[in-house]
């Protein structure tokens, strides 16, 4: 049975004082497309407490993978578990993963042991895949050439676009509603993630649509562009591990279950509506 290791980041804080993380759909839904034929471990960069961003576990309440992750046994004993990365053997794993939410943008990309535990890895010729602020952790790891990762390379991350309807969003909400919480996305992370992956020589690609599921394969590197997209990078990796080479891409991930990309913008709807409401109130 294969392995795969689930890379996660330990910064709880945003650049601006938010409570961050990993973010939850990212990290449950391409684990349960994997964990019933792969052996699944957890990491992180610095070892000790990974931290979940509470505004995925609100906004993802009643997602039933994301319900069941909270509740899974085996997923907190993983936590329990987790390895420090400069610990783990590189070796001992067929693909290597890394979920998003801001945490992953802002410790991983300088941690040094992650560049070089990746490094290694990618090296290797194994399966690399990330998704939306995932991708950030990958943008200082080098190729056999000393290139960056991305140099040449058709992938995806979280788009600026989106980083801004974030940010203009729950800017917002908060003026209107004179809570004491703001997510200001755009100055939360130490850079826009497509912006740098373009920096450093990535063909980024994005959804046609903020907030739609969109994967990227290139060889044995695979991004996924959003939360939407968690699932569909899961299969992607499942794919992987099944073939010895893949490239193409990948879409909306359909089937017997509803399309992450509908779930996902059926979300977001539902807040813009909420803030249409609570802004209609305010001015009445």
């Amino acid at each position: 049975m294969p392995s795969v290791l689930f890379i996660f980041t330990n910064a709880a804080k945003t650049l601006t004082g938010s409570a961050t993380g990993y973010y939850l759909p990212e990290a449950a839904h391409p684990y349960y497309v994997l964990s019933p034929t792969t052996n699944i471990d957890f990491a992180s960069a610095t070892g000790g407490e990974i931290p979940l961003d509470p505004s995925s576990a609100e906004n993802f309440a009643e997602d039933p993978e994301c319900i069941r992750w909270l509740a899974d046994e085996t997923v907190k004993a993983k936590f329990a578990s987790a390895k420090k990365l400069s610990e783990v053997d590189v070796n001992a794993y067929d693909a290597i993963f890394y979920p998003g939410g801001h945490g992953p943008a802002i410790d991983l990309p300088t941690n040094e042991d992650n560049i070089a535990f990746a490094t290694r890895f990618y090296a290797s010729g194994k399966t690399v895949a990330a998704v939306c602020h995932g991708s950030a952790a990958l943008v200082n790891v080098k190729n056999t050439q000393g290139k960056p990762v991305y140099a040449g390379k058709r992938a995806t991350g979280f788009s600026d676009l989106e980083e801004q309807l974030v940010s203009k969003f729950c800017i917002c909400f908060l003026r209107i509603q004179l809570k004491a919480w703001k997510l200001d996305a755009v100055n939360a992370v130490p850079f826009l993630t497509e912006a740098r992956m373009k920096q450093v020589g990535a063909k980024y690609e994005k959804a046609a649509e903020a907030w739609g599921s969109h994967i990227v394969v290139d060889g044995t590197l695979i991004t996924g562009q959003n939360p939407a997209s968690g699932r569909g990078v899961g299969e992607a990796i499942l794919k992987a591990l099944k073939t010895t080479a893949v490239d193409g891409t990948l879409r909306v991930v359909t089937g017997g279950r509803k399309s992450s990309q509908g779930v996902i913008r059926r979300r977001v709807a539902s807040m813009y509506r909420a803030f249409r409401a609570n802004l209609a109130d305010n001015l009445s």
